[in-house]
């Protein structure tokens, strides 16, 4: 995506139509729609041509490298057998932001939940699977979370509803103890927490925004759904998610009042 973006921002610059680039590498212009828009696999030898045709032999040799880069398997391949196909593009997105902007309504966020409340949440959204499958997913959520540890890791900003600190999920035991992980991880330097009040009316469907700090590369929002998801890149589009999270945000309780209002419900648990 961030190599499309650039090579449609460099086509524009240069005035050159979509089917003139297409036309340069002998392909459609539907391809060159694909490409530019991250949904095409880009190849080394079309982008060297593209960016000769736009007037930018300087930068042939970055763009050729993040070519080969976009064609090279995720870590998440591994887990093939239980990532949809709708959501390996959000781990590669999740992968590539300097931000993570998400509202969650029924659950904690899947990058702070602990093993033992990915199992039960699993194992609620998931009754058929066996043994191995349930292993997987877990498997395949704890390995998300590594990037929040990373050197330069993401920075995440979480809202919640107030029912997901109090919603009952397996044992009491289960409960506290991932709230003592939000806990813990809202010291994080990188971390932001906040959960709405319960006199605070929201939205009913969970949001993510993706911000990077790559050039010419949009936000980009996240909405799943049962059978699959939307990802919104359009500026008018992601620009109205992006109002609604501030508003979520100044409706919600101050990370400071948030870290109060969780240790006093680990108390009220135990």
């Amino acid at each position: 995506m961030a190599l499309g973006a650039r090579l449609r921002a460099l086509r524009t610059a240069a005035g050159v139509s979509a089917k003139e680039a297409a036309t340069e590498i002998g392909c459609s212009e539907a391809k060159i729609s694909r490409l530019e828009r991250g949904q095409s696999p880009p190849q080394a030898g079309d982008v060297s041509c593209l960016m000769r045709r736009y007037g930018v032999a300087d930068e042939i040799e970055d763009a050729c490298e993040l070519a080969r880069r976009a064609n090279q398997p995720g870590w998440w391949e591994e887990f093939s057998a239980v990532v949809p196909p709708w959501f390996d593009k959000f781990l590669g997105l999740q992968e590539a932001a300097d931000l993570i902007r998400t509202y969650e309504v029924q659950l904690v966020p899947g990058l702070l939940q602990t093993e033992e409340y990915a199992r039960a949440v699993t194992m609620s959204g998931v009754p058929l699977a066996g043994p191995e499958e349930i292993q997987a997913r877990v498997g395949l959520r704890k390995r998300r979370q590594d990037l929040l540890h990373r050197e330069f890791s993401p920075k995440l900003w979480a809202v919640v509803d107030w029912p997901v600190l109090h919603r009952p999920l397996g044992s009491s035991g289960l409960m506290c103890r991932q709230l003592e992980h939000l806990i813990e991880m809202s010291h994080s330097p990188n971390i932001k927490l906040q959960v709405l009040p319960p006199d605070c009316l929201a939205i009913g469907t969970p949001v993510t925004l993706l911000r990077f700090g790559l050039p010419d590369l949009p936000d980009v929002v996240y909405l799943e759904h049962p059978t699959g998801a939307n990802y919104i890149d359009k500026p008018e589009d992601t620009a109205q998610y992006r109002s609604m999270l501030d508003q979520l945000s100044m409706k919600a309780l101050s990370p400071a009042q948030t870290l109060a209002e969780l240790k006093k419900t680990v108390l009220r648990i135990r």
